[in-house]
């Protein structure tokens, strides 16, 4: 029974850690996103590029651990449009 225990302590554990993963892989997406949008609202170049190598990063996870979920890539377009929005 105690072996059970055990695996059970383990697998809830290593489940632990892919989320709090997860949680600052979108911590640091969020981030990137929130700069996108700053420079994109001053009129100046900016770039999704840091944006989605993070999302692929937590799509990897997602799909190999099904217990996170996958996230969206992002255009500029989307950024465009959503600062559009905000502004009106």
């Amino acid at each position: 029974m105690a072996e059970v225990h055990k695996e059970i302590t383990k697998h809830s554990n290593r489940q632990h850690e892919i989320v709090k993963r997860f949680l600052h892989l979108e911590e640091k997406r969020e981030q990137a996103i929130d700069e996108a949008v700053m420079l994109c609202e001053k009129g100046l170049h900016f770039s999704v590029q840091t944006i989605n190598e993070i999302t692929k990063e937590m799509n990897e996870l997602a799909r190999t651990t099904g217990i996170v979920p996958q996230r969206k890539y992002v255009t500029e377009e989307m950024v465009k449009e959503y600062v559009s929005r905000k502004q009106s």
